[in-house]
């Protein structure tokens, strides 16, 4: 079975629907993991509805994605991990086809269905839906079903994150010490200390998510927070890393190529 971790903040409509495609398409009862990075009261109805089927983790104050992901597997159960953003969308059967996948050696991305034009040339772009209000669930569970390929490739790197728990713990999950919004960065540094600890970057079409873009994000001042954030984050990684990041033939090179152009 599968331990699904979700760092949620205050988009509790997104979060509803996360939670009915992850419990109405799995077949099995895997351990769906909600971490509640403070504003209990924005999602309490939300976690009600589904007690019983998930276990939430509530934190007292807004302790960051990074961390918060991280709370989140320290406390699975079992030892696949899937990190899902709260405004992703599960595909039918995700759990079926991501248990067949042998994760020691390795870390998967599902690929993933957006409304626009991604910056990762891998998605298949495809508007089912902008809003929540918008979206069918059932509609993409019949659209995602015809794009599956039995193919996986080297060009992982990106959310969600199927990833044994050990392998997570041993490259030191998500650096929670990222100003701003830590998320937007964290992750591919995540990704670079897997490379690093000898770990392979997949990135499977077997199965597709469905990825609103930033949900929290829409309105001019937070699409400005968020790029200030972002240009934080960079300053930190490249203060972290320094030249062993440029040089490094394992490193990301979205995040330097962003890095050197921003």
């Amino acid at each position: 079975m599968i331990s699904v971790i979700i760092p949620t903040l205050n988009t509790p409509t997104a979060l509803d629907l996360c939670l009915e495609s992850a419990i109405e398409g799995q077949n099995q009862l895997n351990d769906i993991v909600v971490v509640v990075d403070g504003h209990f009261n924005i999602n309490e109805k939300v976690l009600a509805k589904y007690a019983g089927k998930i276990h939430a983790l509530v934190l007292d104050q807004n302790v960051g994605t990074s961390k918060a992901a991280n709370f989140g597997v320290y406390a699975a159960q079992h030892d696949n991990i899937l990190i899902v953003n709260d405004d992703n969308v599960f595909p039918k059967d995700w759990d079926t086809i991501l248990s067949k996948i042998d994760l020691s050696n390795c870390v998967v991305a599902p690929n993933q269905i957006e409304p626009y034009n991604s910056i990762f040339h891998q998605f298949h772009i495809h508007d089912l839906g902008r809003t929540i209000e918008d979206f069918d669930l059932n509609k993409f569970w019949e659209y995602e079903k015809s794009l599956r390929q039995d193919m996986i490739e080297y060009t992982g790197s990106t959310y969600p994150i199927y990833i044994d728990k050990f392998n997570f713990l041993r490259c030191g999950g998500f650096d929670s010490d990222y100003p701003g919004k830590p998320g937007m960065v964290a992750d591919w540094e995540l990704f670079m200390k897997c490379e690093m600890n000898g770990l392979k970057m997949l990135r499977t079409y077997q199965l597709y998510f469905y990825h609103f873009v930033s949900i929290s994000h829409k309105t001019p001042e937070r699409i400005a927070k968020s790029q200030e954030d972002e240009q934080k984050c960079h300053l930190f990684f490249k203060h972290k890393w320094g030249q062993f990041a440029q040089h490094n033939p394992l490193n990301n090179s979205k995040l330097l190529t962003r890095e050197k152009n921003a």
